[in-house]
């Protein structure tokens, strides 16, 4: 499965390891992740802005679905997520850690049957949740 991963780049990256666990995780799993951060993405002459964009959203429209971590607020991640419900119309898992109270009430109070939202404490639940919600896309 090719899984578009979402999380905080230029905005608040206090729960980026999180972001790279997930990452990880995914690829562990055998699945393909699609995501700017990580070296194997990291061109040698920067991207634009406009080939960011560009590039981003070829990512989402060639993902089967959508994991996002959105413990910090990231004006980015929030566009990917609505991008993905509401243009794509794929499956998201929006994960906020569970030390963060007040995630934005544009993922908490969204209705969409499409997306899930899930709290974490440790990584190992970060990881079993994913696993358990892949497991049940594929049924």
């Amino acid at each position: 499965m090719i899984i578009y991963c979402a999380g905080p780049i230029k905005g608040d990256t206090t729960f980026q390891k999180f972001y790279l666990e997930i990452i990880n995780f995914v690829e562990s799993e055998g699945h393909t992740p699609l995501t700017e951060l990580g070296v194997e993405h990291t061109p040698t002459n920067p991207l634009t802005d406009i080939q960011i964009y560009k590039r981003d959203l070829k990512w989402i429209d060639g993902s089967n679905i959508m994991i996002a971590e959105v413990s910090g607020p990231s004006l980015g991640v929030g566009f990917e997520i609505a991008y993905a419900l509401y243009h794509k119309k794929m499956p998201v898992l929006a994960l906020a850690n569970n030390r963060v109270e007040n995630v934005s009430a544009m993922i908490t109070g969204c209705d969409s049957h499409l997306l899930t939202v899930a709290k974490y404490v440790e990584v190992e639940e970060l990881k079993e949740i994913i696993r358990l919600y892949i497991k049940e896309l594929k049924t």
